[in-house]
């Protein structure tokens, strides 16, 4: 029945894409730059689709576009949806076991059927719309950093992602302010490995890359419409202004550093490594000049977090209904935005056109809640606390094997509860 529901989940999305032609633009984007890459081209210079839609991922990202090329458009497009149904049921298995719900990450059918309602939360969808790899990065990320402190080579994937996409760079600070120089070293390292080959393989690019195009942010495009969900986004439009300037940059300032703040917080006073993970991924996307909606793909694994604390509290599970309603309700697209109508939205439209940097903002002031003093009472420096007021995730996958056992497990349920 679970393999029903994603078999006709994506006969869904293929009778939309039949009825309404979806642009998969992006992918044509990718599919030039391996071009470019691939045969000398000017890799900054073109546009393509009618969007005039220009190259602005680093050189190592026009690398592994290569294989884009070896296929026609059409079974592109095709294989890229493939793709991102593929990594979106990964995502959900890498959520579920990193928020401590094993049994039900290495459950075929949870995980369909998660992938089958996964594909209609709004991030996702336009992911797998515009044919964009934020699944894929976000897998890299989350597996990297969701691995022992220990681990062999642990950041180095975070900071190949960052030679992809500039974004993760912030899950090097994150690991740097939380103590662990050797996986931030290891991410530094990873980042410099994608510089290099992209300077190898691509050396005039490279240098038009990292001097000037990287700072182009209008070439990624137009900061007010309702498409950026980011703080610059939100800030444009409630100013009424295709400029915020420094308005922006305070709002940004002001949250970078509160919400890598409150990551310390949950990883030292708690030991919820996985919440600071995902604080530190709100406030990536909240502070990034341009979040476009489906940046927000890491809503898969804040819902399986947030489902991993429900248990069995009616409460609980109306929030995290009510945060999958909000990604999956497409608000922003419901009000009137076309050409320059979304710089004089009114208030209430306003919080319909910021439903993710307004719940990203909410959520980094619920964590800086739950980690404050009276909360989690003194702590060591640098010790990893297990507070009571955020229960832990549900541990579906132990199983006591003696009566003793057996005695605790009850005893602790009992004292949680």
């Amino acid at each position: 029945m679970a393999a029903a529901l994603l078999v006709l989940s994506f006969a869904g999305l293929y009778a939309l894409s039949r009825a309404v032609q979806l642009p998969m633009s992006d992918i044509e984007v990718y599919r030039a730059e391996g071009q470019a890459a691939a045969t000398g081209g000017d890799l900054y210079g073109f546009t393509v689709t009618k969007w005039a839609l220009p190259a602005t991922y680093p050189p190592f990202a026009a690398l592994l576009f290569i294989p884009t090329t070896w296929l026609s458009l059409t079974t592109l497009k095709i294989a890229c949806v493939l793709v991102n149904g593929a990594f979106l049921a990964l995502l959900v298995h890498l959520s579920g076991k990193a928020a401590g719900l094993r049994r039900a990450a290495y459950s075929a059918p949870f995980v369909l059927v998660a992938t089958a309602l996964g594909l209609w939360l709004e991030p996702v969808f336009q992911t797998l719309v515009f044919g964009q790899i934020n699944l894929a990065l976000t897998c890299l990320v989350l597996w990297d950093l969701s691995r022992p402190d220990g681990a062999r080579l642990k950041g180095f994937a975070t900071g190949l992602a960052a030679g992809v996409k500039l974004t993760p760079a912030i899950f090097a600070v994150y690991l740097l302010i939380t103590g662990r120089v050797r996986a931030a070293a290891g991410a530094l390292a990873g980042f410099a490995v994608s510089v290099a080959l992209g300077a190898l393989v691509l050396p005039g690019a490279s240098v038009e890359f990292w001097t000037r195009r990287m700072f182009e942010t209008q070439r990624v495009g137009k900061v007010w419409i309702v498409d950026n969900q980011s703080l610059q986004g939100l800030v444009a439009r409630l100013l009424h202004t295709t400029g915020p300037g420094a308005w922006w940059l305070v709002a940004a300032l002001v949250t970078g550093v509160g919400g890598l703040w409150v990551a310390r917080r949950l990883y030292v006073r708690r030991g919820l490594d996985h919440w600071g993970v995902l604080a530190t991924a709100v406030t990536a996307l909240l502070v990034s000049p341009i979040s476009w909606s489906h940046h927000w793909v890491w809503c898969v694994p804040l819902l399986a977090a947030l489902g991993a604390h429900a248990r069995r509290d009616p409460w609980r599970w109306a929030l995290v209904a009510a945060v999958a309603v909000a990604f999956a309700a497409r608000s922003m697209w419901a009000v009137h935005h076309r050409g320059t109508l979304a710089l004089h939205f009114s208030w209430w439209q306003q919080v319909l056109a910021a439903p993710y940097p307004l719940l990203g903002l909410a959520l980094l002031a619920a964590l800086a809640w739950w980690t404050r003093p009276a909360a989690t009472g003194p702590a060591a420096p640098g010790a990893r606390t297990t507070a009571r007021r955020v229960p832990p995730p549900r541990a579906d996958s132990l199983r006591p094997t003696s009566g003793a056992d057996t005695d605790r497990a009850e005893t602790d349920r009992a004292t949680t509860r």
